[in-house]
């Protein structure tokens, strides 16, 4: 099914505020493209997680998603969680400009995203990489900043 939209209205620490669309292609990647604001300069995390539970903030959004049971990676290694969308990068003012094309994150079918979480972190994901204790799990990258729900949206 092509053509399925989704959105994600991202809030957070302090000020922190965002608004991500995702749009399933024909070829069945998922474009997810939009603006956050409020972030430090420089790398911030930057996934899929589980649930879309924001009863306890972004805490409560559990695992990144994962449902093919991996370790934790870049975007582009085979070995990686679905939900591991690597970083985005806010410039200067503390805006993110989000534009990541990825065929793990399906709007549809057994492993949509739907009704899970995005979540933007405080540091850089070090994309399994790091040789940290949380690298193969987390990407060491640290506290959650900024989360939101992924619904479907309307096609009108």
């Amino acid at each position: 099914m092509s053509g399925v939209k989704a959105v994600a209205l991202i809030i957070g620490d302090a000020s922190v505020r965002g608004s991500l669309q995702f749009l399933q292609q024909p070829n069945g990647a998922t474009h997810v493209k939009g603006r956050i604001s409020g972030l430090s300069p420089g790398l911030h995390g930057f996934h899929i997680h589980a649930l879309g539970d924001t009863t306890n903030g972004c805490n409560s959004t559990g695992p990144h998603f994962n449902p093919l049971k991996k370790n934790h990676g870049a975007p582009a290694d085979s070995e990686r969680h679905a939900g591991d969308l690597g970083n985005i990068v806010a410039g200067p003012d503390g805006v993110a400009e989000v534009s990541i094309v990825d065929v793990q994150i399906p709007l549809t079918g057994q492993h949509s995203i739907l009704g899970r979480a995005v979540v933007v972190h405080a540091d850089p994901d070090d994309l399994g990489k790091g040789g940290h204790e949380l690298s193969k799990t987390t990407g060491n990258a640290g506290a959650r900043v900024g989360c939101g729900i992924i619904g479907l949206q309307s096609s009108v």
